[in-house]
């Protein structure tokens, strides 16, 4: 479970009267007396926020600031102030505090603050989290995001396709991300160094296609929307997958390439050489537990190219946008996150929902989140939802969570 609050104050009245406060807010406190009790907590892997007080024996809250700033410097430390201490609060500020309060405190200014530095905590993790995300592992890792059982089962997939060498078939609704899956298939291929070429297969004659070819050399070439491919370039097409060193072909649809078959307008031979290695990717309301990560992945990206400071997103926010549909997939997910990083709200897309649905998809967003939180806990998520065990056991099963995913 993560350590949330660590309080730091010689004066046992006040550590327990303020630890009080903390256990009724369900904020889950580590009380420690000294400097020497609080090191000890605050070591690398510590997530949580810190409350000290200035004035201690021995070595005091300025140099337990410091020793936090060494472990982490993102970590929030608030300082806690006696009567008249304010200009040392204000140097503690300038030394990198997160904010300081002055004693006695109201359980509410208390609250507050540390709420405040809660929430300022987790959107740092989280960016961390992204950032080595796409530092780490795989261009499967880096470049599908998502924590889901079918994104998990989406990038097995693409790494699979990536590891044969022949045609690759990638399906998916609009905006679904047929090209970035393209682009990892060809990352994970033993193809990577050579080039990556795309093009519209609308737009490709015989004489164009053929062009495109010589210009992915032994590489990866991929034809977006194959269903539009004119007649005669899928007969050029078929000739020329026949040719030595042609490019490996990656053809994405999101048509049914057997009804278009059936229908006298796409080629049986193509359909059946296409059809080799199928990569279905997963729409996002197949997923909705993996939006809240995307939608920060995405706003991230849009603060970094705006230069702009990352806002804090809300949680019902992250809930609304699950209880959506996206007929856009990721495409309109991606621009809902730009409209929100610049200040422009949230355009609401919501599709044709009754309430009970609406209500349903709302539940299992919580669910999902708690369990997350909790990494995959079930005791603790029930206990942060304030549910009873029973109650909370039958939901997962009425959703189909299973918390073992979530691990």
């Amino acid at each position: 479970m993560i350590e949330r609050v660590l309080l730091v104050d010689d004066d046992a009245s006040v550590r327990e009267a303020l630890g009080q406060t903390l256990e009724l807010a369900e904020l889950r406190p580590t009380l420690a007396g000294s400097f020497i009790e609080a090191k000890d907590h605050i070591v690398p892997g510590f997530e949580g926020v810190v409350i000290s007080d200035i004035r201690m024996p021995g070595k005091d809250g300025f140099a337990l600031l410091e020793h936090a700033r060494k472990v982490d410097p993102d970590l929030p430390v608030i300082l806690l102030t006696g009567e008249g201490d304010i200009p040392m609060a204000v140097r503690g500020i300038s030394a990198g505090a997160f904010d300081f309060l002055e004693k006695p405190c109201a359980p509410k200014d208390l609250l507050a603050v540390v709420e405040k530095a809660i929430k300022t905590r987790a959107l740092v993790l989280e960016n961390r989290r992204l950032r080595q995300q796409l530092q780490a592992g795989d261009a499967a890792s880096r470049m599908l995001f998502g924590d889901s059982p079918q994104a998990e089962d989406l990038r097995a997939r693409v790494r699979a396709a990536a590891a044969a060498n022949a045609e690759v078939l990638v399906t998916g609704e609009h905006g679904a991300g047929t090209s970035k899956v393209a682009e990892v298939i060809h990352l994970l291929s033993d193809r990577a160094m050579r080039p990556f070429r795309k093009h519209a297969a609308a737009s490709l004659g015989p004489a164009a296609l053929k062009e495109a070819f010589t210009a992915a050399e032994s590489g990866s070439l991929f034809l977006d929307e194959i269903a539009a491919l004119p007649a005669d370039s899928q007969f050029t097409l078929l000739e020329l997958l026949d040719e030595p060193e042609a490019p490996r072909l990656i053809a994405g649809t999101y048509k049914s390439l057997a009804e278009e078959v059936a229908a006298g307008r796409f080629n049986p031979d193509l359909f059946y050489r296409l059809d080799l290695l199928r990569v279905r990717i997963p729409a996002l309301r197949e997923r909705p537990e993996d939006i809240p990560v995307l939608f920060r992945h995405y706003v991230a990206i849009a603060c970094e190219q705006a230069a702009l400071p990352l806002p804090e997103i809300p949680q019902e926010l992250l809930s609304r946008l699950m209880a959506q549909d996206w007929p856009g997939n990721a495409r309109a997910l991606m621009n809902a996150a730009m409209r929100f990083a610049m200040g422009l709200g949230d355009e609401e897309t919501e599709a044709d929902m009754g309430l009970a649905e609406r209500m349903a998809k709302v539940e299992r967003s919580f669910l999902v989140e708690a369990l997350r939180r909790e990494a995959g806990n079930a005791t603790g998520a029930a206990r942060a939802l304030k549910l009873p065990r029973k109650t909370f056991y039958d939901k997962l099963a009425k959703h189909g969570i299973r918390p073992e995913d979530y691990r």
